[in-house]
Order: structure tokens, then C-alpha cells, then sequence
């Protein structure tokens, strides 16, 4: 169903009167202000080499293309660290500007039948959708088997990598692909696929680094899957060793650097923008079908009040928006009891007859509702749906239609069973419930704790608050550059179409976060001598027709 609809700073100038005892005498003085000139104070920018994930490489739209990349906050960064000396900042650039990964000539297919590494996302006139929506099938040439660069690059950042994998040899040997290799680690490591990230970033004797969002993909893995388990939280201690071991690796030869926190990435419209109660009553697919739904809820909501389980009743309203309907694997499980009181009703052969089944199908049906509604309850605005589910809700399950027409259930009868939100509950992996949302936001204060505590233990070493940037992002909006960034999907300016990472604009402005507090820390002054990034010069989203 597509109801969804994506939604989205005058200086005063004072005039002087000056006046004395003889007569009023006009002044018209011009203020004029004087820049002072630029430099990096205690900070030798010669020789900067970025370390991260996602951020640092650039990746936006849900893909790592050339764009992209040339607009990555680290290479911002090197174009005024140029300024004073700096050298070249290399990164492993994609061949195209379509975004997405082949290996071996081939798409990459995961164990579902999806494609891995997909084309970057469009702007399609309602919300984000799939290049190929706007101009056709498009096949990526970044070829991460055939086609690797070669060198040494400054730009290490691998959209992926979470803390450990930067201490991890072989996360760039092709031979451990896909269960210990990323393959945007394979294209930046090809002369030296056993070494670890770190151990190139240190090949290169840095004097100053960035260190951005260690952490972040720590827990974004987790709620990206809606907390199923099959990603899960990297334990505190495990984190707490690797960022530790980069820190004091990375400042070992006395190099100086900047490093971020990791934000609450419940805030971003990933997991905000789809509402908990999507179902309109004025949708043509659904509307009609309300009152056969709420007859058949009506004979689970029974049973859940008489076991005192009122917080379980499922309803759908005829006049207003009304909330899917979900698994949640923290309710205890019902499953017995609802089979139990339907098998023992008299009158739910009655029921089921009203469906075209005969008298004796009760005790399949009763089997069938019992085991699909024994966790179930409709959402409320404390669940968090990712955004993935929008384009899921009210389909038909082809999993589930196939299981019941098994069952004895007619095609027509299966599929009313098999409708994602409404008749079929929404997996785990399409919700971050309350207490998962609360794991993550628990390991998040964890890992923000640790680096605080080892950034105030080295002088050579600033923090980004990228935390409190994205925090006030998503509440109050964060005014700066002429704009007032909120975290929209489309609208917000900051984050880009896959709603995690950031645009184009989003990254100028986080790498003058970083030139904040680099003058903050060294004594430089990018920001006073007016050597800021100006994020009007960067795009929010990329042309369908860009190759």
C-alpha cells in the first residue's frame, strides 16, 4: 500500500550618533572587519590520513559512488588542510557514479534472493526510490573482484566496518569473503589484503588523523534489523579495547587528531520517518476489508481479555489511522491458550463457516490463528518501524501464502491471512521495539563514556560532539551556513535518502565540526580566518542522470 508520503535564517546593523558639547556631529563609520590570517597552530596537517566507516568514505543514498566521495567530509577537510602544507589526500574511487558493487562481473545475491551492494537511491518525486526506477536497469562496474585500485590511499574509511574490524587482518583479503571480508575494505587493501586498516594507517606515519563513527555501526547493524539477532550489539568490552588500541596506536609517533562520538541513531529518519499507524481507512486495498478483519480479530480479542491481556486487543478504526499490527517477541507466548479456548468454543465452527470452510477446518483454523497471534499487538507510538517497512506493509507475504494454501487454506482465503501489518504481524526485523531501542541506547552511552574518558586522557586528541550535532539536528534544527538542518527524510537537508547516512551538505557541515574543534583544541583558526566549508556549495541529493 502506498500510504506513506514522505514529509519535509538579517544581521542588524547598528548606526552610531556621537555627540559633544559644541553640536551634534553625524559620523558614518564603516565597520570593517579584519581576517586574521590562517594558521594550524600546534598541528602539523602535512601528511592527514581519515580512519572510520561510512562517514569518513562518503557514502550517501545508500551507495559509495565518485560524487559522493569527492564530497566526503575528510576530503573537505584535506582541501583546507591544503592550506597550510598539506599533502595529497588519495581515496579508492569508485569507477562510476551509480554506486553499488559487483563481484566478478556478477551481482552479488544474498542467501534471500536479494541484491547486495545495490545503485545509489533517486529523489522520485514522493520519496527515495531505486535508480533504476527513474532510467532503467543499471548494472554497477565497480568491480571489487576485477577491478581494484592500487596504491596507497588516505581515505580509509569502509562503509561497514564496525570497531574491531579496523584491527582486523584480512578484512580486505578477497579469500574471506563474505564471512570475514568487506568488500569495500578488498577495494582499498588490494596490495595488502592480511594487513589491518590500522596497520595501513599507520604504514604512513601520519601527523594528524580523524577517527569518525567508531561505534556507530556497532549498533546500527542491530537496529537496522529491527533487533532480530542477526546483528548483534558489540559488546562494551570489545569496543572499549578497540577504540583504546586505536588511540594509542594512532598518537604513538605523536600525531594529533580528531575523533567522534557515536550518536543516537534512533534519531535519524531510518527509524523515524514511517508512523506506527500507517493504515488509512480511505485506502481503496484496505477500507473495505475492515470489518471482516475486525470479526476476525474480534474472536482473538476475547480470549485476550479474558486472560487479562487488554493491552493485546487489535482493532482497526473505520474513521481514522489505525496502527499495524506486530510481533513482539517480549509478550508471552498465547499461542496454546488461544487454540485451547477456540477448540473448546462451541460456536467457532459457526465462525468458521462464514469463511467458505467447513465446520470440521476449526481446529486447523484454531492452529492457525493460536501460532500467528500468540505475540502479537498492534504498534504504538513508542515502536520504532524502519524504513525499509513502508514499502512492506500491506503486501502479501509469499512465504506465508504458500505455508497456509499447505494448511488447507483456499489461495483467496491464504492471502487474506497474508497481509504484512494487517493480517500477517510485522517480523522483528521491520520494528525496534521499546526495549530494544533502550539496548541501544545503553551500549551507545557505553561507547560515548569510553571515548570521552580516552580523549580527556590525551592532549593530542579533540572530540566531535557528532552526538549533540545530530541530537539538535533532530529536535530544535541545527542553524548553520544560511540553513536550518533538521534530520526529514528528503526535506531535512542533513541526511540523505537512505535516511542513516549524511548528504553531500550534511558532510560539510560535520567536517566544519571538525575544524571547530581542531581550533578549539590546537590553537589553528579555519573557522576565524574564514576558511570554513560554505555547505550551500554542496548538493542534498544527486541527478537521476548523474553516470
Amino acid at each position: 500500500m502506498k500510504n506513506i508520503k514522505y514529509i519535509l535564517s538579517l544581521i542588524a546593523i547598528t548606526s552610531f550618533v556621537a555627540c559633544n558639547d559644541i553640536e551634534d556631529v553625524d559620523l558614518d563609520l564603516e565597520e570593517t572587519t579584519v581576517t586574521p590570517e590562517l594558521t594550524g597552530g600546534s598541528v602539523d596537517f602535512s601528511n592527514y590520513v581519515a580512519l572510520g566507516a561510512s562517514f569518513t568514505a562518503g557514502f550517501t543514498d545508500n551507495a559509495l559512488f565518485k560524487a559522493g566521495q569527492e564530497n566526503s567530509f575528510p576530503n573537505l577537510l584535506a582541501q583546507k588542510f591544503a592550506l597550510l602544507g598539506g599533502g595529497e589526500f588519495t581515496q579508492p574511487l569508485m569507477n562510476d557514479n551509480i554506486g553499488g558493487l559487483i563481484l566478478g562481473g556478477n551481482l552479488v545475491i544474498n542467501t534471500e534472493g536479494d541484491t547486495l551492494f545495490k545503485p545509489r537511491l533517486v529523489f522520485g518525486g514522493e520519496g527515495p526510490v531505486d535508480l533504476k526506477e527513474l532510467i532503467g536497469d543499471v548494472t554497477p562496474t565497480t568491480d571489487f573482484l576485477l577491478n581494484n585500485p592500487s596504491g596507497t590511499f588516505k581515505n580509509l574509511g569502509v562503509p561497514g566496518a564496525k570497531s574491531f574490524h579496523l584491527l582486523a587482518n584480512g578484512y580486505g583479503n578477497i579469500a574471506n569473503f563474505p564471512t570475514a571480508a568487506n568488500p569495500y575494505a578488498i577495494r582499498l587493501m588490494a596490495d595488502s589484503p592480511d594487513a589491518s586498516l590500522l596497520e595501513l594507517a599507520m604504514a604512513q606515519n601520519p601527523t594528524f588523523f580523524t577517527l569518525s563513527e567508531i561505534g556507530g555501526n556497532d549498533v546500527l547493524g542491530y537496529a537496522t534489523t529491527g533487533g532480530d539477532g542477526t546483528n548483534t550489539i558489540t559488546d562494551v568490552s570489545t569496543f572499549n579495547f578497540a577504540f583504546n588500541t586505536l588511540i594509542t596506536t594512532l598518537t604513538s609517533n605523536g600525531a594529533k587528531g580528531a575523533v567522534t562520538n557515536v550518536p543516537y541513531i534512533t534519531d535519524l529518519p531510518h527509524f523515524t520517518t514511517v508512523p506506527y499507524n500507517p493504515l488509512d481507512p480511505a485506502n481503496e486495498d484496505f477500507g473495505p476489508q475492515i470489518p471482516t478483519l475486525n470479526t476476525i480479530y474480534g474472536a482473538i480479542n476475547q480470549i485476550f481479555i479474558a486472560l487479562g491481556q487488554e493491552n493485546r486487543v487489535i482493532e482497526f478504526s473505520e474513521t481514522a489511522a489505525s496502527a499495524v499490527v506486530i510481533h513482539d517477541e517480549t509478550l508471552a507466548d498465547l499461542s496454546l491458550q488461544i487454540i485451547g479456548a477456540l477448540n473448546a468454543s462451541e460456536t467457532f465452527p459457526i465462525f468458521v463457516q462464514q469463511f467458505g470452510l467447513p465446520a470440521q477446518a476449526a481446529p486447523l483454523v484454531a492452529n492457525l490463528l493460536g501460532n500467528a497471534y500468540g505475540q502479537v499487538r498492534q504498534a504504538t507510538a513508542e515502536d520504532l518501524l524502519v524504513l525499509p517497512s513502508s514499502s512492506t506493509i500491506g503486501t502479501v507475504n509469499m512465504d506465508a501464502l504458500a505455508g497456509f494454501m499447505q494448511q488447507g487454506l483456499t489461495l483467496e482465503l491464504a492471502g487474506q491471512f497474508s497481509v504484512e501489518g494487517i493480517s500477517l504481524p510485522l517480523e522483528d526485523k521491520w520494528v525496534l521495539l521499546p526495549s530494544e531501542q533502550e539496548e541501544i541506547k545503553v551500549a551507545t552511552d557505553a561507547y560515548n563514556q569510553t571515548i570521552a574518558d580516552v580523549v580527556n586522557a590525551n592532549s593530542n586528541v579533540a572530540l566531535v560532539d557528532l552526538n549533540s550535532v545530530l541530537s539538535e539536528a533532530a529536535t530544535t534544527g541545527l542553524d548553520t551556513g544560511g540553513f536550518s538542518f533538521t534530520t526529514n527524510l528528503v526535506t531535512g537537508g542533513l541526511v540523505s535518502l537512505d535516511g542513516i547516512h549524511l548528504t553531500s551538505r550534511g558532510y560539510a557541515v560535520m567536517a566544519n565540526e571538525f575544524l571547530e574543534q581542531i581550533d578549539a583544541s590546537f590553537g589553528s583558526n579555519f573557522i576565524l580566518s574564514g576558511n570554513e566549508n560554505i555547505p550551500a556549495d554542496y548538493p542534498t541529493n544527486y541527478s537521476p542522470a548523474l553516470q
